[in-house]
């Protein structure tokens, strides 16, 4: 990581404008959004500069002249647009946002889950409690209750979780299979994607997901469609009671995208759960993204982002960890990392662990 390192290299006039930016962000998040909604960067884009005056791209995106001029406006002052005379052409920014995966998985996630949550930053900052959930329903943490939340909601949630993890698959499927495991814990498996991903690369491997009874069921009707529920088993379990029973024996356990969903506290308790179960011969394998292993400063960027979902949202007290600190819980735990591989997929971090001897 070579950001974050020293002061950012501007001058006082344009730190202040970025100030500005700061402060009225919700309002440039919700236009962007808008002009993404009515069409407005898709018209523009294929317009190329010929019949995008307001007028009539207010004809062809259905809103007033009025509503079309405030949005295009506001394209102007965040570098979504530029203008040459009465035509409104896309700019750099404009195009990514429109035709960028990643920028549209994030909007929706930010827009769909967490905007209206984030009201409540301040108070689940103090309490240490995701008090923004409360727009969704009275629950102390969103994970029971993914598949209880409003469709568009769980839509956006699962496109964004398997967004950043899909894109991992290809490289990682190599490395985990490398000394063929014949059995795989999933631990904390969601809808079952690692694990449908696993029995297709391996035919002979069987997977295990442990979760909470909500995400089970979507995870095991997926395996059914797919005819593999005689090699994808369900193991219900609380992974925060040390008195919960655990799948034993497996020869490779896997944690995605799981660790960060819990507070120091609570990861250390799942580590030495795992480590208890596992053989002499098992591996751990944790992917995650860390801040500090992130090639480019846009994906620290969203990843320091996204530990604000937990707070506000999630469940309060977690967040997107600093490698250091996840080396030192395994440690803890009575494992260590056999091998340490980053940069898979978009900014994930590979850490392959086994049993202190």
């Amino acid at each position: 990581m070579t950001f974050y390192q020293k002061p950012k290299s501007i001058n006082a006039f344009d730190a202040k404008f970025e100030a500005q930016k700061i402060a009225f962000a919700p309002v440039a998040f919700q236009v962007a959004r808008c002009l993404l909604k009515f069409n407005i960067l898709k018209y523009i884009d294929s317009a190329n500069g010929i019949d995008s005056t307001k007028e009539q791209i207010a004809s062809q995106c259905q809103l007033s002249t009025y509503a079309i001029t405030v949005l295009l406006d506001m394209g102007l002052s965040m570098g979504l647009l530029w203008k040459e005379d009465d035509q409104y052409r896309l700019d750099k920014i404009g195009h990514f946002m429109l035709h960028d995966n990643m920028a549209q998985t994030n909007l929706n996630f930010i827009h769909d889950v967490c905007y209206q949550g984030l009201f409540e930053l301040e108070s689940s900052l103090v309490e240490g409690k995701a008090n923004g959930l409360k727009i969704f329903g009275d629950w102390p943490t969103i994970y029971p209750s993914l598949s209880e939340l409003p469709e568009q909601v769980k839509k956006s949630w699962f496109e964004f979780d398997h967004y950043y993890s899909d894109h991992a698959f290809d490289v990682l499927l190599p490395l985990i299979f490398k000394n063929t495991p014949k059995t795989i814990v999933d631990i904390g498996g969601n809808t079952g994607k690692w694990a449908l991903a696993c029995t297709t690369y391996d035919p002979d491997v069987v997977v295990t997901i442990m979760d909470l009874p909500g995400q089970l069921r979507v995870a095991l009707s997926n395996a059914k469609r797919h005819n593999l529920i005689s090699r994808i088993k369900g193991f219900e379990c609380d992974l925060l009671d040390e008195s919960s029973p655990f799948a034993n024996g497996g020869d490779l356990y896997w944690m995605s995208q799981f660790l960060d969903c819990f507070n120091e506290e609570q990861i250390l308790t799942i580590l030495r759960s795992t480590a208890a179960n596992m053989h002499s011969n098992s591996e751990l394998c944790i992917l995650e993204t860390y801040w500090d292993r992130q090639p480019f400063e846009a994906g620290a960027y969203c990843v320091n982002a996204t530990s604000l979902y937990f707070t506000a949202m999630a469940n309060g007290n977690s967040r997107m960890y600093h490698s250091k600190e996840m080396l030192k819980l395994i440690s803890q735990a009575g494992l260590y990392v056999d091998e340490d591989i980053d940069n898979i997929g978009l900014g994930h971090t590979l850490l392959r662990c086994k049993l202190k001897p």
